[in-house]
């Protein structure tokens, strides 16, 4: 479905309810980052703490940057992730368009209000000019600002140079002196000085508004009663102050969230792994992992709990417990809280979810048929204790679908190298095969019973029977392997492994799946 609907199309400033509104506006120019989502998180439970609304809007009007496809990719991502917006693009609204390409007209009318007001005035420096000028104040040991020269141009030095084809942008008339001060809800007061900034570009040469000029008419225009955004924005802050008091405008409340840094607390980048939801979806991380992890990475509960369902965070979400201080990215966190959510989330939910992964990695059909699916449900029921990602149960389940799993070398040299290895796996598949029933407590109950005659100890026995049936030393309960796999192939196996035994080889080599991995997980920390 286009994400544009015509319901964006209404009256950008009808009367509204004054409840908390507050909204998420990215720009498409990519994949959702985690901190972008982390602060559409921060939003929607604001919002949802106090009965308010969750606007999405869409800053596209930088073309250069626009990333084909991104809008329908961080919508989808959002909506994946359970951060559904009240109005915005294609769930429309009473203060769309929802889409700032589409706003165009509002930016300038907005700007021709304040250059009537006389608050705004035309600059036709070249970018020429205007990087001599900067680079001779740092020659001079000054602050590299624009000189506000064309505040004093006459109407007749206009007009000559609008003839020598110069386009000018249109600049904000700032204080030249006194403060802007901010009352931050999370890092309290912060002052600016004036003399800091400069005569700044509200529209460009080519019509099209810059950021602070756009995002201010916006959240004037859609009603926004607080401003919930990453750090990095507090800069932009004081510059937005000014041009809200220059038309006029009640200013809304800012809070401005911790930054999120790298483990060495470097600024996050890909060489510290997985940065966009969308990887760590196709690695097969839970949505209510992610948000459980995300809304961490920064805010902390009174109770000091580690994982919230999203009702809860609903419910006790409050910016006041928001940290001012950088949040560490840990993916190996993140790992460990997805693998809480596999462990405890409904198993037919569990048996959805994997099944894609197990098609992909070419194990099972798309679709399966109702009994192979009550086979995935029961195994995923043995081992989803044992796994943290849904991208690795290709590997984690590849022999209770293929004969040719192959062996871990470290396991055959372990366990099915002794000179009775291949005698004691004939003795074991004699029980078993003599079992009347070949179920979980049959099967248990025969190994304990020859366990005790042989007067061996359980792993010598256990151990190489593991190696054998699966190709690893790990994993679900044996006896449920066993019961999983049947007595036809779990005998078979036995005697495939102590025959290889007695030949001296060769084991097969483990098979290559496709299994998603997501970059910078500590593969060492996985069960």
């Amino acid at each position: 479905m286009d994400e544009r609907s015509k319901a964006d199309r209404t009256d950008p400033r009808p009367d509204l309810p004054g409840a908390v509104r507050v909204r998420f506006a990215p720009s498409p120019t990519g994949y959702l980052h985690i901190g972008g989502a982390r602060t559409a998180l921060f939003n929607w439970l604001f919002a949802a703490r106090n009965g308010g609304r969750f606007i999405l809007r869409i800053e596209d009007t930088d073309f250069s940057r626009k990333v084909e496809d991104s809008t329908r990719q961080i919508t989808s991502t959002m909506r994946w992730l359970g951060l559904q917006w009240d109005e915005g693009p294609a769930t429309g609204g009473p203060v769309g368009p929802y889409f700032q390409s589409e706003r165009l007209d509002l930016y300038r009318r907005a700007a021709d209000e304040l250059k009537a007001k006389g608050a705004a005035y035309e600059c036709y420096c070249t970018p020429e000019e205007l990087t001599q000028r900067r680079e001779e104040a740092r020659r001079l040991g000054q602050a590299p600002r624009y000189d506000g020269r064309c505040r004093r141009l006459t109407d007749d030095d206009r007009r000559r140079l609008a003839a020598e084809g110069r386009r000018p942008v249109l600049r904000l008339k700032t204080p030249t002196e006194g403060q802007t001060v901010v009352e931050d809800l999370i890092r309290g007061t912060v002052v600016f000085d004036n003399t800091i900034l400069d005569d700044f570009v509200l529209m460009k040469s080519d019509g099209g508004p810059t950021y602070n000029f756009a995002c201010v008419v916006d959240d004037h225009g859609m009603r926004m009663t607080h401003v919930i955004r990453a750090d990095e924005h507090l800069s932009n802050t004081p510059k937005q102050i000014i041009i809200y008091r220059a038309f006029g405008w009640d200013v809304p409340a800012f809070a401005h969230v911790p930054m999120i840094l790298a483990p060495d607390r470097s600024k996050l980048s890909k060489r510290h792994g997985a940065t966009s939801v969308e990887e760590f979806q196709e690695a097969g991380y839970l949505p209510e992992a992610i948000v459980n992890y995300l809304v961490f990475l920064g805010w902390s509960p009174e109770g000091g709990e580690e994982v919230l369902s999203a009702d809860e965070l609903r419910r006790r979400f409050s910016l006041d417990r928001v940290s001012k201080n950088a949040a560490i990215y840990d993916i190996n966190k993140l790992t460990w809280m997805n693998g809480h959510y596999i462990r405890t989330i409904d198993l037919d939910r569990l048996t959805d979810l994997a099944l894609p992964f197990l098609a992909r990695a070419g194990l099972v059909g798309d679709p399966v048929d109702p009994a192979t699916r009550g086979f995935i449900k029961a195994i995923l029921a043995a081992l989803r204790d044992r796994v943290k990602t849904l991208g690795e149960l290709p590997d984690a389940t590849v022999y209770f679908f293929r004969d040719d799993y192959g062996f871990d070398p470290k396991g055959v040299q372990k366990h099915l190298t002794s000179p009775d290895a291949a005698g004691l796996l004939d003795t074991a598949r004699a029980e078993l095969a003599g079992l009347a029933r070949f179920d979980l407590e049959s099967c248990e109950a025969a190994y304990r019973g020859l366990i005790e005659r042989l007067g061996i100890k359980g792993g010598a026995l256990i151990h190489p029977t593991r190696v054998a049936i699966t190709g690893r030393t790990n994993g679900p309960g044996l006896f449920d392997v066993m019961t999983l796999l049947g007595r036809e192939r779990t005998l078979g196996r036995m005697e495939r492994a102590a025959a290889v035994i007695r030949a001296g080889g060769p084991w097969p080599e483990p098979v290559a799946l496709e299994t998603p991995v997501v970059p910078g997980v500590d593969a060492s920390r996985r069960v």
